[in-house]
């Protein structure tokens, strides 16, 4: 069930997709809370680092990880703007992230099309959060390309 909270940390991922928009990088960004508190942040940066990995889950799941200490993050909820891709969902399965947050759904390249759970199996996932919001940064950023 998505909350006030959730709500108020998917805008700070939207903040993050922002920048990566700023960047002409495809505007994609996340957070992660851990007991109330932003641990870490990203957004996508294919472009800047020409490196196909540098989505904003695995820059932000790295981030935690070295903000707290360790490479689990149980007591973590990421919150991303699209629904991660089969790499980053995998990543944040053997991350043992307790909760993933989604805006937009991605029936190209999400984990949706490819597997039904490639998480862990005590990871919580919703979608939906701000979806609308979401989907509109992606549309208006392949708008422009096209």
């Amino acid at each position: 069930m998505i909350t006030a909270d959730d709500i108020k940390w998917m805008r700070r991922a939207l903040d993050e997709a922002n920048e990566a928009l700023r960047a002409d990088e495809v505007p994609i960004g996340a957070v992660i809370v851990c007991r109330g508190q932003v641990v870490a942040r990203g957004h996508n940066l294919t472009e800047t680092l020409t490196d196909i990995t540098a989505h904003a889950e695995m820059q932000a799941v790295t981030a935690a990880c070295n903000s707290l200490g360790g490479k689990y993050l149980p007591e973590c909820t990421l919150y991303v703007t699209v629904e991660p891709c089969l790499m980053c969902a995998g990543a944040l399965g053997w991350s043992q992230i307790s909760r993933v947050v989604y805006g937009a759904r991605d029936d190209k390249r999400g984990y949706h099309t490819f597997c039904e759970n490639p998480f862990h199996k005590k990871t919580i996932v919703e979608g939906g959060c701000l979806e609308e919001e979401c989907a509109d940064l992606m549309k208006e950023f392949f708008k422009k390309k096209r």
